[in-house]
């Protein structure tokens, strides 16, 4: 591992004086490619310099610790020095597992209301509120492209695309079928119900990087409905997009102009399709990891949310937590730190 380290901490040197020649400072994309080089090794330096300060804590203590002055001061010094080290060689091991390509990335978020009818879309609703509550309180940005509302509140189906700093890192874990159990609003005779719903999250993917043929396309435009079907501007501006090969279809109405419209509705195409050919790929050569807590199985039941007992359960990790007010409030982050922390240990093991 120290070998790896010192490659990397030289590598790092060499950007940090690329960085300062004049050809690399005038040419825009070679200083922003060569910039993002270094901040991705910036923090596995950092963590390895304080790793190789506290050796050298250690080793001065060993030194001093016969000096009858110092003894008291080195022997507690050296103490916490040898406690500090196996924490910093831990965290190094984590800084140095394989990188999600996808972590940095936008996600677009689609979310069903499934088995249970009024209830599922309800508590589709609700988990949208979650995770833009969520959203907000990481300081990203989250903008509603296609909604269906539910006739009696929620929604059949919610598309958004969340933007911000690494956000694919934090919310992977959340495809798959979510399930909520309690006594639903339309239900008089105060019986607890199980409904679900079902959640997707795909990277952004940029337009450039699939081919997406124009004849392949049927393009629909209409006009853009409202909660209660109420017309929200009286253009043509909503637009659906049939990818006829795959019979993939996305629909945005956010925006007043048909062509943005258009825009959002090709990246959303771009993305689904770019999601369905990695979920194909990945079938049928075998390669989902043995664990599930990655972007599993969509069908799979992952995660319970129990409102008699104010508890969420994560099933893949068998992890509980009696907060389910709060995490419905956009407190998710104990839930997602926990799935993070079994998917590194897993990483670990070579899983």
């Amino acid at each position: 591992m120290n070998e790896r380290l010192e490659n990397i901490k030289k590598k790092y040197e060499e950007l940090t004086i690329e960085l300062t020649k004049p050809e690399v400072l005038s040419d825009f994309n070679k200083l922003k490619k060569l910039s993002k080089e270094q901040k991705d090794l910036e923090e596995i330096v950092l963590k390895y310099d304080e790793y190789k300060k506290c050796e050298q804590d250690i080793k001065e203590a060993k030194e001093l610790i016969n000096d009858p002055e110092m003894h008291d001061f080195v022997v507690e010094e050296l103490a916490n020095k040898e406690e500090e080290l196996p924490k910093l060689e831990k965290e190094l091991e984590l800084l140095l597992l394989p990188k999600d390509p996808n972590d940095e990335k936008d996600i677009i978020m689609e979310i069903r209301g499934a088995a249970g009818g009024d209830e599922a879309n309800i508590f589709a609703g609700d988990l949208f509120r979650m995770y833009s509550k969520y959203a907000e309180k990481q300081g990203w940005n989250i903008e509603v492209l296609h909604e269906v509302p539910g006739e009696a509140g929620g929604y059949a189906q919610v598309e958004c695309i969340i933007k911000g700093d690494s956000v694919y890192s934090k919310l992977k874990y959340e495809s798959g079928a979510h399930r909520v159990q309690r006594v639903p609003e339309t239900e008089s005779g105060g019986r607890v119900h199980t409904s679900t719903a079902t959640v997707v999250v795909m990277p952004e993917v940029d337009l450039q990087d699939i081919e997406i043929k124009e004849s392949d396309l049927k393009i629909d435009v209409y006009h853009s409905s409202g909660a209660g079907g109420q017309s929200v501007n009286t253009s043509n501006s909503a637009v659906r997009i049939t990818h006829i090969p795959t019979g993939t279809v996305v629909t945005c109405q956010i925006e007043r102009s048909q062509l943005k419209n258009k825009e959002k509705a090709m990246q959303m195409l771009a993305t689904k399709l770019h999601d369905e050919a990695e979920s194909k790929y990945n079938s049928e050569v075998g390669a989902e990891r043995k664990s599930k807590v990655g972007t599993g199985d969509r069908s799979e039941k992952i995660r319970t949310y129990n409102y008699p007992q104010n508890r969420v359960t994560d099933h893949r990790i068998n992890f509980s937590i009696m907060e389910l007010d709060k995490v419905m409030e956009g407190d998710l982050e104990p839930v997602i730190e926990a799935l993070i922390t079994e998917d590194q240990r897993l990483k670990l093991e070579g899983n």
